[in-house]
């Protein structure tokens, strides 16, 4: 027994060990990752920003710059899905909706207008100095120790050799094997560091992000802006959505079961002089009988699908995805069942999401993760379709930001060009 017990204490241990190692080896990965690509991206953003809004007098950035405005906040919104997916940093986008018809001098001037955008262009210089050291830095804390143990291995007669003199590892002046060894000895120690301050690092860029790129000022108005918003279309989606069930009723259900009474009131007339006659209109009645229920029961689905009410969430969208063209992965992690309207609004948004995948980004597989963390019930939808997913005016994903924003949810898109597409929706919510 003593040596079971201590042979599973240092499996777990090690298990524990194996587990940091891997966090601190991505976290170095995906901090290189990101440094090599937010440097070029921030460069590029900013200096594209800056032109087109220097040409608006002139009438050119009028056209450009709700194009390159709108790239920006692609752009960020990617590294919003980023700070969440890989630090649990949660960015809400502020950002003010523009009419669906607007010109461009209305959208260049509407989007100059916003105090969102003025958050993302100053964010783009801090993130090409500041982020992207705080990126960098993982990667760079995990593989310069290697440098300090080839030292040490003998490797400094090559960098002597090379440098002419004195070589330089840290503050450690690499001479001959003593002080080589010393070398050794601290690139040991910062890989002691880096064994516990990796992941925190990659952190801290992501926390830096949101100190930039997060609203600050004017949060509380801001924030009751964006809901007054989010009310109104909500009573308006309500209204549109009264107004469809009224004229499906009415064009529909209504109408077979006016034809099927009209169809009985003949049949009693000719039931004593065309019994035939008489027989063949009872099996039209009932055909129209079985239809008007039958589009009642599409009717009422359309409304609040049935498996939604007695399954929940998730497996309602495991039904969703089996009915799919396209291959679905589907994966849930729902320890509970959210309120209904919480569970109408994600089902109803996945699949306006899935819908658009289909027709429009032209995948063979399609990707669902639903899971609750930190009182927020987050759905990703991914396809490795085409790409170029937008948050437009008169898309289905606005529609979707629209439906997500009456619960306070927040939907961020990453679609570059090429694909894949992500698709990221938070609600914030309990389950019972």
């Amino acid at each position: 027994m003593t040596i079971d017990t201590k042979s599973g204490t240092n499996s777990g241990a090690g298990g524990d060990g194996r587990t940091r190692a891997r966090g601190m080896g991505l976290a170095a990965v995906r901090g290189l990752a990101l440094a090599l690509v937010a440097l070029p991206g921030s460069v590029l953003c900013l200096v594209l920003s800056l032109v087109s809004i220097a040409l608006v007098p002139i009438g050119v950035g009028i056209v450009t710059t709700p194009w390159v405005l709108t790239g920006v906040r692609a752009f960020a919104d990617w590294r919003r899905v980023l700070a969440a997916e890989w630090g649990g940093v949660r960015i809400p986008p502020a950002y003010r909706p523009l009419p669906k018809d607007a010109n461009p001098w209305t959208r260049t001037f509407g989007m100059l207008g916003d105090p969102a955008t003025w958050r993302d262009l100053r964010w783009l210089p801090v993130d090409m100095t500041a982020g992207f050291l705080t990126a960098l830095l993982p990667a760079v804390l995990l593989l310069y120790p290697l440098e300090g143990f080839a030292i040490a291995a003998g490797l400094w007669r090559v960098f002597t050799d090379v440098g002419g003199g004195t070589y330089w590892y840290g503050f450690v002046p690499v001479t001959g094997q003593a002080s080589a060894l010393g070398a050794g000895a601290l690139g040991l120690g910062l890989l002691f560091l880096a064994h516990f301050y990796t992941p925190r690092l990659l952190q801290t860029h992501f926390r830096l992000t949101r100190a930039v790129l997060g609203s600050n000022q004017g949060e509380l108005a801001e924030r009751v802006r964006v809901l007054t918003e989010t009310r109104r279309d909500a009573v308006d989606t309500s209204a549109a959505e009264l107004r469809r069930i009224e004229r499906d009723l009415h064009d529909g259900a209504q109408a077979r079961l006016v034809a099927m009474g009209m169809d009985l009131g003949t049949i009693e007339m000719l039931l004593d002089k065309d019994p035939e006659q008489a027989r063949r209109l009872v099996a039209q009645a009932r055909q129209s009988s079985v239809d008007a229920l039958s589009e009642l029961r599409d009717l009422v689905r359309g409304i609040h699908p049935p498996v939604l009410a007695e399954r929940g969430l998730g497996d309602a969208v495991r039904a969703l995805a089996l009915r799919l063209p396209v291959s679905t992965e589907v994966s849930v992690e729902l320890p509970g069942r959210a309120e209904a309207p919480v569970e109408s609004a994600g089902y109803f948004a996945v699949s306006e999401v899935l819908t658009n995948a289909v027709k429009h980004s032209g995948a063979d597989r399609i990707w669902i993760d639903l899971h609750h963390t930190d009182g927020m019930l987050r759905i990703t939808v991914t396809d490795n379709g085409k790409g170029g997913a937008v948050i437009g005016a008169g898309s289905g994903l606005a529609g979707v930001e629209r439906r997500l924003g009456t619960f306070d949810g927040v939907l961020a898109v990453s679609s570059p060009a090429g694909g894949p597409t992500m698709v990221t929706m938070e609600i914030p919510c309990a389950l019972s």
